[in-house]
Parts: structure tokens; C-alpha cells; sequence
């Protein structure tokens, strides 16, 4: 079998590539900034945006709604509006908004506007329409926003949120690479037969592999723009793209160097994912991944199989208790949720093209009750910035993978004693 290379063999190719990124990085920081000094170059801004969340909210002895928007320039902002206000989730809508004392870095990531409401589209988008006719296969309301999260990337409602957070599960409501992993093998499973039809009767001379991914890509990439582009869907389909083109010209795929290269040209071109928690939290979670194959590359298939939930539950614990803080005494069961999710997640979409869309619902609704509360465990910042610093110098030292597992075990030993 033909060894595969690595990308960069010397240090000075590394270190051109890294320039070449960083040159593409400032020019898209400079075009962001041109959008930002137009955007505010007048006191007020007419913006049209989707709404992503909206919910009450009383201060001050005033009851106020309070929306989050998203604009098709990938903008993120809030405001307020009437309590009276119908609900308007999904929407599209028109809007005067006075961006005060609105600065550069705030414009990148989410900010607070006074707005004024000019117009509500009534015409109901693509993405609503698919969210109604997943509700019609469900009773319960909570159920049909899980379905939502899963397929069209919509936010759970804040009572769901807490819920999944205790249950240690909210990546798996949360779009990110390992769906699309999961529906690049769907797309690839009806694909190649259809395929391969065709390919023996009309042109057998082409590289099937390379067009059916190329076929995929196509549908992926139109997924992502369907969802408006979730910045850890953005680091997938980055990563999915690389791996194909590294793996088509013989590169290790699974390497430092590939997930290093993805992340450096995704945050050339597209800045605000610098300031995205969802991005990085999907990166870290490749990072450790990779750090497992690499290190126990030797160990056997099924070993590695039943040991990576395991292994990324433990290492990816700190991320989550230094974030969200949120535990429970189920909080472990993620690992089997996971793996579990794995067969969940390409049946329940069968089941809802075929009608039978309910079929996991009693399971769902027995998942939702199974945990309502649990305790809040922060890590303290300077321990977290330390597994951070060990977890970079893993790479290069196994012996420093032990730490990181010591540390890892005795962080869940300390949860697991406060929430028992």
C-alpha cells in the first residue's frame, strides 16, 4: 500500500502558506470594514432580515419583546418591539435601525439596535413552508422544534435549550459536521447506483468517485446556503471540500496540518468566524478527534470505534462546563445519545419523506422528561487556558496526552460527586 505524504514537508512552505492566509485575511477585513463604514455612515439603516428568535422579556417593570435578526450579509443583531407584537419567528421582515455608537468589532459579531418596523412579509419562505409541514407530522410542539433545529437549522426555543444543555446532547441539535458527515454517506448511498447506471452506458471513462463527490458537494454546499450558512456547517463543508481534494492527490487527510489549513483559509475569507463560538466549538471537537487517531492510530479497528465517543465525551467536558457550566447526573449518557444519533438521524428524515415522521416522538418525549434541572460547575478560566496550552502541546508529546486524560477524569469524578 502507498504511504500518503504530508501537505507541508518543509517549515518555509508552511510559513509562505500562513502569509499567503493572512494577506487574504486582511483584504477580507478591510472589505468587512468598508461595508461597516457604509452601514453607518448615516444616523439611521434600512435593513431586511430574517428572524431568528423572539421571545418576552420584563425589566425595569416594562414588558417588551425582544427579536434576534440575521440579514443575507450574514449581520446578527437584536432589538425590541412591542409586547403586543404577533409572532413573527421565521419571517422576513423590513426595518429602520439606529446602529448607536455601533463599533467595528460589535458590527462583526452581535450587537443591539432601536428599530422601527416597516414591513412583514407575509409570503411565507421555503424554509417555513418545510418547518409547517414537519409540524404536521407532530402533536407535540417542542418535538416539531427539535425537527426544526435538525433539518432546517432553526433555534430551539430557550426551555429545550436548557434541557439538551443538561443532558449533555446540544451538539447533536446544533448542525455541524457530523451531520453533514452523515448525509455526504446518504447523498453518496443513493447517488452511486444511479450513477453507475448511467456511467456504464454513457461515459465509463470518467472517475467515479471524483464526480459523484463533486455531485455532493453541489448539494451540500446548496444545503448550507439553504440554512444561511451556520458558521460550524461552514467549517465542515471547509473541512469536507479539503479532505476530498488532499485525499484525491494522495495527502494525509488526518493530520494537524489539514484541519490547521482548513481553519486558516476559512478565517481568511470569512472573518466573522473568528468571533463564533459554534466554529470553534466544532473545531475543537475535529481537533481532539484527530488528536485520537493520530496518537492511537495502532490500536485495533473496534477498539478505536468504542473508544473515540468515550475519549471526545471526556476531552470536549471541559469546553463545555468552562462555557455553559450546565451538569446533571445524565449528563454522561451523551456518549451513548451519540452514537445512538448516528442511526436517529438519517432514519427519522426517511421516516418523515415516507410519513412516518412520528415514529421516535414517544422516544423523544420520554428523552425531554428524563432531566429537567441539574447544578451549574464552572471551570475556572486559568485551568481551562491551561488544558488549552497542554491540549496544543499534545501534538507533539504523547506523554501529554495522560495529563489531559487525568485532567479530564477527575473534572467528571468532581461533577459526578456534586450533582449525585
Amino acid at each position: 500500500m502507498i504511504e500518503r505524504v504530508s501537505l507541508f514537508n518543509k517549515k518555509r512552505d508552511f510559513f509562505i502558506f500562513f502569509l499567503i492566509s493572512f494577506a487574504i485575511f486582511l483584504f477580507s477585513l478591510l472589505l468587512e470594514y468598508k461595508n461597516y463604514k457604509e452601514f453607518t455612515i448615516f444616523d439611521s439603516a434600512l435593513v431586511k432580515a430574517t428572524v431568528l428568535k423572539q421571545y418576552l422579556k420584563a425589566k425595569n417593570g416594562r414588558t417588551y419583546q425582544v427579536l434576534k435578526l440575521k440579514n443575507e450579509d450574514g449581520l446578527t443583531f437584536y432589538t425590541t418591539a412591542k409586547k403586543s407584537l404577533h409572532n413573527i419567528k421565521n419571517n422576513e421582515i423590513e426595518l429602520e435601525i439606529w446602529p448607536k455608537d455601533l463599533n467595528f468589532y460589535k458590527y462583526l459579531t452581535t450587537f443591539y439596535a432601536p428599530s422601527k418596523i416597516i414591513k412583514i412579509e407575509n409570503k411565507k419562505s421555503i424554509k417555513q413552508k418545510l418547518n409547517a409541514h414537519i409540524s404536521s407530522s407532530h402533536k407535540d410542539a417542542n418535538i416539531a422544534n427539535i425537527y426544526h433545529a435538525l433539518y432546517t437549522a432553526t433555534p430551539l426555543e430557550w426551555e429545550l435549550q436548557k434541557t439538551f444543555s443538561y443532558l449533555g446532547v446540544s451538539h447533536l441539535l446544533a448542525i455541524s459536521g457530523f451531520h453533514l458527515g452523515v448525509l455526504s454517506a446518504l447523498l453518496f448511498f443513493f447517488i452511486r447506483p444511479v450513477y453507475a447506471f448511467a456511467q456504464d452506458r454513457f461515459f465509463p471513462y470518467t472517475n467515479a468517485k471524483r464526480d459523484i463527490f463533486f455531485i455532493t458537494a453541489i448539494l451540500l454546499f446548496a444545503y448550507m446556503l439553504f440554512l444561511d450558512s451556520p458558521p460550524s456547517l461552514i467549517r465542515a463543508f471547509g473541512m469536507l471540500l479539503a479532505g476530498f481534494i488532499l485525499y484525491d492527490r494522495g495527502i494525509k487527510i488526518v493530520s494537524m496540518q489539514t484541519l490547521f489549513l482548513t481553519l486558516l483559509l476559512l478565517l481568511a475569507f470569512f472573518p466573522r468566524l473568528c468571533f463564533s463560538l459554534g466554529f470553534w466549538l466544532s473545531a475543537s471537537g475535529v481537533f481532539y478527534i484527530f488528536l485520537f487517531l493520530i496518537h492511537f492510530k495502532n490500536l485495533n479497528k473496534i477498539w478505536q470505534f468504542i473508544l473515540l465517543p468515550l475519549w471526545v465525551y471526556l476531552l470536549m467536558l471541559p469546553f463545555s462546563l468552562a462555557i455553559f457550566g450546565n451538569f446533571s447526573l445524565y449528563h454522561p449518557l451523551s456518549i451513548l445519545w451519540t452514537i445512538l444519533f448516528t442511526l436517529f438521524y438519517p432514519l427519522s428524515i426517511l421516516l418523515h419523506i415516507v410519513g412516518f415522521g412520528d415514529f421516535f416522538d414517544p422516544a423523544l418525549i420520554w428523552l425531554l422528561k428524563l432531566n429537567k434541572e441539574g447544578i451549574l460547575i464552572k471551570l475556572d478560566l486559568f485551568l481551562f487556558l491551561s488544558y488549552l496550552a497542554i491540549s496544543v502541546g499534545a501534538i507533539f508529546y504523547r506523554i501529554l496526552i495522560w495529563f489531559l486524560l487525568l485532567f479530564c477524569c477527575t473534572l467528571f469524578i468532581y461533577s459526578m460527586y456534586h450533582v449525585a
